[in-house]
């Protein structure tokens, strides 16, 4: 059942939103993603009337859906079979890092070790992270992005990561593993 405030803010948005999604996608494609946001909006239900800015909500959720929907029908052409490897020298102090890392992980708070090990070692979306920690996806963001900042720093510092003119790693120091 729709809101009172759902109603309100639908009426003085609905033609901007059909007119932006037109503009991006189409007028078929337009009003189905319209449809979509109707109905996103109406499952919040009273919800819904909690909205700070009904109408920056709406376009939000508009423009969420137009990105998964451009997502979904994005062409992937196939690599050819004769693609030869790309030849790059670099890779091997890259992955000579993992000698390093250990040490260095094991030397940082607690807290940025269990993001950057659950989101950069063992997989976890950042979403994931947020659900385990009990914060929001932007706490999440932020502390995975610190903690990768904080890694670095103690990667140059401890191991003489150096990097070259187009910031990729071209040395570094091994430390000895605990």
């Amino acid at each position: 059942m729709s809101t009172p405030c759902l109603l309100t803010a639908w009426s003085m948005c609905e033609s901007q939103l059909r007119g932006y999604l037109r503009h991006q996608i189409g007028r078929d494609d337009a009003d189905e993603v319209l449809q979509e946001v109707f109905i996103k909006a109406l499952m919040q239900g009273k919800l819904f009337c909690a909205v700070d800015n009904p109408r920056a909500w709406l376009f939000r959720v508009a423009r969420n859906a137009l990105v998964d929907r451009l997502r979904a029908v994005r062409e992937n052409l196939p690599l050819p079979d004769d693609l030869p490897a790309p030849q790059n020298e670099l890779l091997p102090a890259v992955d000579d890092l993992n000698r390093c890392l250990p040490r260095v992980l094991s030397e940082l708070a607690e807290a940025d070790r269990l993001a950057i090990t659950l989101c950069d070692i063992e997989g976890l979306s950042q979403q994931e992270l947020a659900d385990r920690l009990g914060i929001t996806l932007a706490g999440a963001k932020s502390r995975i992005q610190r903690a990768r900042k904080r890694l670095k720093e103690r990667m140059i510092k401890a191991c003489h990561v150096r990097f070259d003119e187009d910031g990729r790693v071209c040395c570094f120091t091994p430390r000895p593993p605990l």
